[in-house]
């Protein structure tokens, strides 16, 4: 009963940002809401829980800080501007008397979908949880997560900043954390997840910590890391020079150049 109450939650939720796509013809909206997907999910978990337990309380409180930082950081990146250029396609490949219609399910359904299946580990932790005790895997969770969240909103700040400058239009952003990795807000995203992963290990709930591997392998393979590689390396002069001495996800020591 849990889950349907979360998967109509997200129905609901993916269902009203379909129809104000249509009003601004902008799928690019439900990127904005992507954090706040998962507060949403976990808030009914917790919801539906006989007892706050202490774990509950602490995963409640780190989805938070996550969705709703990563959405702020997205609405203020995305303010103004036109849809992104994968739905543009998309709606050209379609045709807009159709795409209106199809993204209902192509993205908005797809969305709510992979919310439902990568928040799994939220899951395990609200049906596996049944003390207030503490264990190591939660401690290496916090910490894991710790990470994440630094390299993820430092790495998008420290990008923000770098293109607020219009001298550093064309050019690439490869100080700060950008030294020690080309990605590391997807690493940091990653590295968030495992953290969730490893409160759902803490609770019992190990199979739950799928969800992890999933949002991983999206980051890297799919959405994340593969398609900015190929875009950066096509756009941006100088790119294949900063591949040869900086680590491609995990942050490593700059190599020297060969």
């Amino acid at each position: 009963m849990i889950i349907i109450w979360a998967g109509l939650g997200v129905l609901g939720l993916m269902t009203v940002l379909w129809l104000i796509s249509i009003y601004l013809k902008n799928v690019s909206i439900v990127d904005n809401f992507w954090g706040i997907g998962f507060i949403l999910i976990t808030f009914i978990y917790y919801l539906q829980s006989e007892v706050a337990y202490t774990r509950l309380n602490l995963v409640m409180l780190l989805v938070s800080l996550w969705g709703l930082r990563l959405s702020v950081y997205l609405m203020y990146r995305n303010y103004g501007k036109e849809e992104d250029y994968r739905y543009r396609e998309f709606r050209r490949s379609y045709g807009p008397k159709r795409y209106w219609w199809f993204s209902f399910f192509q993205v908005f359904m797809l969305q709510g979908g992979l919310m439902m299946i990568i928040s799994m580990p939220l899951l395990g932790v609200a049906l596996k949880t049944n003390s207030d005790a503490l264990n190591l895997f939660d401690y290496l969770g916090i910490l894991i997560w710790s990470i994440g969240f630094i390299f993820e909103s430092v790495g998008d700040y420290q990008l923000a900043s770098f293109k607020r400058h219009p001298q550093n239009k064309g050019k690439l952003l490869t100080t700060g954390l950008w030294r020690y990795t080309r990605h590391p807000n997807y690493f940091g995203d990653t590295a968030i997840w495992w953290g969730f992963g490893l409160f759902a290990i803490a609770s019992g709930a190990y199979w739950y910590s799928l969800g992890s591997l999933l949002m991983t392998y999206l980051i890297i393979k799919i959405s994340g890391v593969a398609m900015l590689e190929k875009s950066l390396s096509e756009v941006k002069p100088g790119y294949e020079q900063y591949v040869e001495t900086t680590s491609t996800f995990f942050p490593w020591f700059p190599k020297q150049r060969s």
